[in-house]
């Protein structure tokens, strides 16, 4: 474990010099609309969200107006995200459970947000870490791949790997972490052909040697 730590910090270390702006790419101004930016994103770029967040959100400026849109109205304004049936409804959902139980505002502990209908621990600590400021793992495809290649865990279940990742890395650097790891999935380390000719930590993923052959 020392020495994955060790090897851990390196990571980190070189992964921010790589990508020294790294940030949430989701566009948002309130907790409750980066919560359903982050639901939209499922299968979808964040590009594409972000393109129709604005409209989205002037329509329905707040967690009481999501709660009581028209839900086929709601589906409408989202077609283009994908899979925008199941997406309207874990957004009317979360929101009626933000307006029944937390009296219109979002929560800020990962119990909390996790107890709203629709919400998982992967949207949950989006919110905490770029809605808050809380410390939290986000475990998305492009962080469970990375983290795998790297050597940092073994396991393929989301929240195994974020327990994995919260042993090794020290809490304020969670956040960022997953960012940096997103960047570089998206960057070098994709999914179907890894770019480890040109990534700069070939010397120390135990992976790189295997995938190049």
């Amino acid at each position: 474990m020392k020495d994955l730590k060790k090897q851990a910090s390196v990571i980190f270390e070189q992964l921010h010099k790589n990508y020294p702006d790294s940030q949430c790419s989701l566009s948002f101004q309130k907790p409750h609309e980066l919560l359903i930016s982050t639901i939209l994103s499922a299968q979808c770029t964040d590009k594409r969200v972000n393109s129709i967040t604005p409209a989205l959100f002037k329509k329905y400026p707040t967690p009481q107006a999501f709660a009581e849109a028209d839900i086929e109205e709601l589906k409408n304004e989202i077609r283009s995200t994908g899979f925008f049936n199941n997406k309207a409804k874990a957004i009317k959902a979360s929101m009626q459970s933000i307006v029944e139980k937390f009296d219109g505002v979002i929560p800020n502990t990962l119990d909390e947000l996790t107890s709203l209908n629709g919400v998982g621990r992967k949207t949950a600590n989006v919110v905490l870490g770029d809605a808050f400021g809380i410390p939290g793992i986000v475990v998305d495809t492009h962080v469970k791949r990375v983290s795998n290649l790297l050597g940092l865990t073994r396991n393929t279940d989301p929240e195994k790997i974020e327990q994995d990742l919260m042993l090794l890395f020290p809490p304020e650097q969670w956040t960022l972490l997953g960012h940096l790891m997103i960047d570089h999935g998206r960057a070098i380390c994709i999914a179907r052909h890894p770019k480890c000719h040109d990534c700069t930590l070939n010397d120390i993923c135990p992976s790189a040697k295997t995938i190049e052959r």
